[in-house]
């Protein structure tokens, strides 16, 4: 292992030089293309698509334009080198002078060792300030010279560089652990348990990325769906994908998933939790299937002549079309035709001869509409729900043997409102709404789909996504240790289950490439009070300094404002993570500074975060503002601590007036 001499790396400077003229002659192809189509339409389709191809190949001179370098082993052709890097890059002749980092030739520069090289040679890493080449760093594989990544210069300068803003891509410092997750086949859903700092949410989206390029054809028509927890985390990961250059894929936070009805109210934690029960799918489809009557008598038909088919024939008819777990409106569209069909053959047996369009009027005639309107009546599912939660007899008769009397009067509106656009309808609400809907109707599906913070879905939300991705595959992506809603499944079996994918693979990443080990070491004794399962995070770092406990000397947020003045003397983002309602007194000591409020985005050098909206954040330097606050005012105290704690990258200052809470006290007493 070896870090090469000027030549050599003004050499590479010359080669990245040569990429990036090429990179602009591509731009240039792009932009000499006549953008006229046949008509109009396809004029403005041509113009946006050579537009966003022509956007896609922007050079961005703070960003290299590839990282290492593989050189393959010699054959009797001599050997090759590749570069890796964001993106493909040709000459003009059409070779490669970049390699896309998810070709399959990359795969070498992630996976490759001194005991199993992969075919490659020489393995080569190139360090970057501000876009300007500054270093390199070589792996001799052939003669058995491997680095560990915590011995790597680079991966250490670029797991720890500054980040203020979105979160940016993972590419030049991908571990194969990781890389094997991204390259899963498309086939396969899998369930990443990723312990704080392990690059869970970047493996995810990086699996997107990959899969966009691998199966491009197929995720081009079927898409992909990204899911985050919230609108914040969402504003943070946005960016990442289209900086990879992928632009087709729709994210959204969970509660945007579903869209029928205005969120305006909240719910208290035991009815989330009984709201996102598996079981209210039983009540939402036994009242969506209220109104199926089973005829009482023949059916007559005058078309003309007149025409009887049996009680019988059409029980079975229902019956069939009940059991035949076809969506409810798919099954009302298509009765009249059944019916007529009947009709048809009674017709024919009789000598007459209608055709296809004689059937079709037969189908439209008020008396088979008025039939299939008395036995399979249209359903509005924002109606069944409002029915079920407004009167208490509907409620009764669909969640018979299903919910007791008391959950069943918990659910009920304490008065009902006007009409359903008035109604104070809550998240979960929206969810049963979805449930209704997707009884009546399949919503539009995805290709692919990537749930972060997968932890904290509830019953009817794993439902809501199963629906979205009925043949697809899905990446699961969380960590139990930070479930903290009230209706959180918290159990990957049973999530996988309510998902429609029992038996997929679950991976636990535990190896952190984030947090400091200090920080983390700190941070795992919340674990034993955290009622889950899951294998303490490590580090690939040690940091001395990194983790520092401060007692407040004067009021809390002058002490916090102190430490926030201390830390701008360091590179990087500044964020101070507390209980929610601590924030309005500590935004108040800071508003002379450069603070912003999570909700007006990432760029902010300093910004105040409440602890509730800080899951899948990162921020080089993090002050958690007294700890037993967060424990004693929210409900999963202890998990909502064991998230702030660990959104630090380079430093952790926790501030705290009253005693911290015990399971953190021996660590201070030991200090």
């Amino acid at each position: 292992m070896c870090a090469a001499g000027g030549e050599v790396l003004e050499a590479e400077r010359q080669h990245l030089a040569f990429a990036r003229r090429c990179l602009e002659r591509m731009r240039d192809a792009v932009r000499a293309l006549d953008p006229h189509g046949g008509d109009p339409v396809s004029t403005e389709y041509l113009k946006a698509e050579l537009f966003r191809r022509a956007q896609a190949l922007l050079d961005d001179p703070n960003t290299p334009l590839f990282f290492g370098r593989i050189d393959t082993a010699a054959d009797e052709f001599g050997h090759e080198l590749f570069y890796i890097g964001r993106r493909h890059v040709r000459d003009a002749a059409g070779d490669a002078v970049v390699v896309d980092w998810r070709a399959e030739i990359s795969r070498a520069f992630y996976r490759a060792s001194a005991s199993e090289p992969m075919g490659v040679r020489l393995r080569r890493r190139f360090g970057f300030a501000a876009g300007v080449m500054t270093s390199l760093e070589d792996e001799h594989l052939d003669r058995g010279e491997g680095r560990d990544p915590a011995t790597s210069r680079i991966l250490t300068a670029e797991i720890e560089r500054p980040r203020v803003g979105p979160m940016r891509d993972i590419v030049a410092t991908i571990q194969p652990d990781q890389d094997h997750l991204v390259r899963t086949e498309i086939t396969q859903t899998i369930c990443i348990q990723g312990a704080p700092g392990t690059g869970k949410t970047a493996v995810g989206l990086h699996r997107a990325a990959y899969l966009l390029y691998a199966f491009r054809d197929q995720l081009r028509r079927s898409r992909v769906l990204v899911v985050g927890p919230n609108r914040s985390f969402l504003g943070y990961i946005g960016a990442l994908l289209p900086a990879l250059g992928e632009l087709d894929v729709e994210q959204v936070a969970v509660q945007d998933l579903v869209t029928a009805v205005p969120v305006r109210g909240d719910d208290p934690p035991h009815l989330q939790r009984l709201k996102g029960d598996e079981r209210m799918a039983a009540v939402v489809a036994n009242a969506v299937y209220a109104g199926v009557r089973l005829p009482r008598e023949d059916l007559v038909i005058t078309a003309p002549g007149r025409w009887r088919v049996p009680r019988r024939e059409t029980v079975e008819i229902l019956d069939r079309e009940r059991a035949s777990g076809a969506p409810y409106d798919v099954v009302r569209a298509r009765l009249p035709i059944l019916l007529a069909e009947s009709i048809r053959r009674r017709m024919e047996a009789s000598g007459g001869a209608p055709d296809d369009r004689a059937v079709s009027r037969l189908a439209r005639s008020p008396q088979l509409r008025a039939f299939v309107d008395a036995h399979w009546p249209a359903v509005s599912p924002v109606e069944v729900v409002a029915r079920l939660l407004g009167d208490a007899s509907a409620l009764a008769a669909a969640a018979e043997g299903v919910l007791t009397d008391d959950e069943q009067s918990s659910l009920l509106w304490p008065a009902p409102p006007r009409s359903t656009r008035s109604a104070k309808w809550t998240v979960a609400d929206a969810f049963l709404v979805d449930e209704a809907a997707g009884l009546l109707d399949r919503p539009a599906s995805f290709g692919h789909v990537v749930v972060d913070e997968a932890q904290d879905l509830s019953a009817m939300q794993c439902r809501a996504i199963a629906r979205r991705c009925p043949t697809g595959s899905l990446t699961i992506l969380g960590d139990l240790a930070q479930a903290t809603a009230a209706a959180a499944v918290a159990d990957w079996d049973r999530t996988l289950s309510l998902v429609g994918r029992s038996g997929a693979q679950t991976v636990a990443l535990t190896r952190g490439y984030r947090v400091p080990a200090e920080v983390l070491d700190f941070a795992n004794r919340l674990l034993p009070t955290l009622g889950v399962d899951v294998a303490p995070a490590t580090s690939l770092r040690r940091a001395p300094g990194s983790l520092r406990i401060q007692r407040a000397t004067a009021a809390l947020p002058a002490t916090v404002a102190e430490v926030v003045d201390d830390l701008h003397r360091l590179d990087g983002s500044i964020s101070v993570i507390a209980a929610d309602d601590d924030l309005a007194a500590i935004r108040t000591v800071l508003r002379g500074g450069d603070v912003d409020s999570i909700d007006h985005g990432m760029s902010a050098r300093v910004t105040v975060v409440p602890v509730t909206l800080s899951k899948g954040l990162e921020f080089d330097h993090v002050v958690v503002a007294e700890p037993a606050h967060v424990v004693e005012r929210l409900a999963r105290g202890h998990n909502w601590l064991y998230v702030a704690l660990t959104r630090a990258v380079s430093t952790l200052t926790v501030v705290h007036a009253a005693d911290l809470p015990a399971a953190l006290a021996p660590v201070v007493a030991a200090a």
